[in-house]
């Protein structure tokens, strides 16, 4: 019934806001964007069609509103379909869309290889069969498999059948805690990691694009993760304690644990010599990513493209462009160009700063400090990302209009408008309340070892803690290093 409602009030919502007044200080372009902006917020919220399909019609919409509209630059003529589908499609030549689209092919090739499987197993393997000790090993694999699989669902695809192969061989109960608590600390933790490592998330990368081409600043491997990764290494410490306590294991030790991992272990046989190049590429590349700006300045786009080029030559031979393609999510792709795209849009028609006035207005942000700026910002996101299926989503729509909010405040007070940003960003990855609120939660919830309310019982404090964290940070360690003013 959700999805059957959702293009039809989508649809609704985009003319009854298109029949609306332009307001005065809004162009028509602008106006017409906007409709666009809440249409797709609504058929995402919804998920009544595919993302790709999602985004198809958003281009659609874009070509022939913003084409029949005044042009900006020269009100009296109109900008034309042409001039609009290029705005359309501007997200498709964006750097940050060459490296999301290199990420998929580096966790196709980890797939192929089975080098993520090896690595999980192997941690594992070092852990012992205490369930506390299992616990920490999922969430320490989680953080490990987030420097060289670019991609939280592949990252929990490849976890998910290890841990129900273990869960099957000590003959534990599908259904019981220690399942429900082992399934959920894989889709938690790769969450919290997105939030640590630059590459680990494609909505890092739509936030990045729009810091760029907005604000005209980069941000590189190694400053995300100085300025990120010690909330998300608290925020495992914490995720470790809470499930303990509010899901805790029916069992301190599982019999037969520790020889269970070491015989899968076992049976993968020695490294191939694909899982050696792909180990090596994989250790070089992340070498690369984390002296960009130190050691060289090589962009974190263009290391990774020259790393999927390797992976790919003759004589390389880690995968053909035949094992990847089947391997790829394309609609993920799709999704991430169109986004940039919207957002892009909204920017340049000012609809954005519209929308941030607005929100600006409502709530006084023109006369309170940066950190209260961030407390109320940060609640709006995590209220509305309760309606996203995708992070990637929630941020090709959100974070233009915070950039506008931030940029408008700024010219009352002195404010860190590119670091301020990245902490929304972070708090956009969060996700951790419903299992519908990421892909990841849904592969982990698939597997049926836990109810939703279960999900949602952890879930709340977490993110209750993770919102408390930010705000402690914003006024310590992100204030000492001149993130936050």
């Amino acid at each position: 019934m959700r999805k059957k409602i959702g293009l039809p009030l989508g649809l609704l919502t985009l003319l009854f806001i298109l029949l609306l007044p332009t307001p005065p200080d809004l162009s028509t372009a602008g106006h017409r964007m906007l409709a666009v902006l809440v249409f797709s917020v609504v058929i995402w919220m919804f998920e009544t069609v595919s993302y790709p399909v999602s985004a198809a019609i958003i281009i659609s919409l874009m070509a022939f509103l913003l084409g029949t509209a005044p042009n900006m630059m020269n009100p009296d003529k109109v900008l034309g379909t042409s001039g609009a589908l290029k705005m359309a499609m501007s997200g498709f030549s964006s750097p940050a869309l060459a490296l999301v689209g290199a990420a998929l092919f580096i966790s196709a090739a980890m797939m192929k290889t089975g080098l993520d499987k090896r690595l999980a197993l192997f941690i594992l393997s070092k852990i012992g069969a205490k369930t506390k000790n299992v616990l920490a090993g999922v969430i320490l694999v989680g953080f490990i498999l987030s420097f060289f699989v670019p991609s939280t669902t592949a990252r929990v695809s490849c976890m998910v059948p290890i841990v129900m192969g273990i869960i099957s061989a000590f003959g534990v109960p599908l259904k019981s805690r220690f399942s429900a608590v082992m399934m959920i600390a894989i889709a938690q933790a790769d969450s919290i990691w997105n939030v640590g490592i630059k590459t680990a998330a494609a909505q890092n990368m739509i936030a990045l694009d729009f810091i760029e081409k907005q604000l005209g600043t980069t941000v590189s491997w190694m400053d995300w993760f100085i300025t990120a990764a010690p909330f998300a290494a608290i925020m495992s410490v914490v995720l470790y304690f809470l499930l303990l306590k509010l899901v805790p294991p029916e069992m301190d030790e599982i019999e037969g644990g520790q020889a269970t991992v070491v015989r899968e272990l076992k049976e993968l046989g020695p490294m191939s010599l694909s899982e050696k190049k792909l180990l090596g590429v994989s250790l070089v590349l992340l070498l690369l990513w984390s002296t960009e700006k130190i050691l060289h300045n090589f962009d974190t786009s263009s290391t990774t493209m020259a790393a999927i080029t390797i992976m790919m030559l003759p004589g390389i031979g880690i995968m053909t462009w035949k094992e990847a393609q089947a391997k790829i999510g394309w609609g993920t792709l799709i999704l991430f160009g169109v986004g940039i795209s919207l957002g892009s849009a909204v920017l340049s028609t000012k609809a954005a700063a519209w929308i941030a006035h607005v929100i600006v207005d409502v709530f006084g942000l023109y006369h309170t400090s940066a950190f209260m700026i961030v407390a109320i910002l940060a609640m709006f996101l995590i209220v509305i990302h309760l309606g996203f299926a995708s992070a990637t989503a929630l941020a090709a729509a959100m974070i233009p209009i915070v950039i506008s909010v931030l940029q408008g405040a700024a010219e009352h007070s002195q404010l860190n408008v590119v670091g301020m940003t990245l902490i929304l960003q972070y708090v956009i990855c969060f996700g951790f309340i419903l299992p519908v609120n990421a892909p990841q939660n849904m592969v982990a919830f698939g597997t049926e070892t836990f109810e939703a309310k279960t999900f949602i019982k952890t879930g709340i404090p977490l993110t209750l803690i993770a919102y408390s964290l930010i705000l402690l940070m914003a006024s310590t360690y992100w204030k000492w290093l001149g993130i936050i003013l």
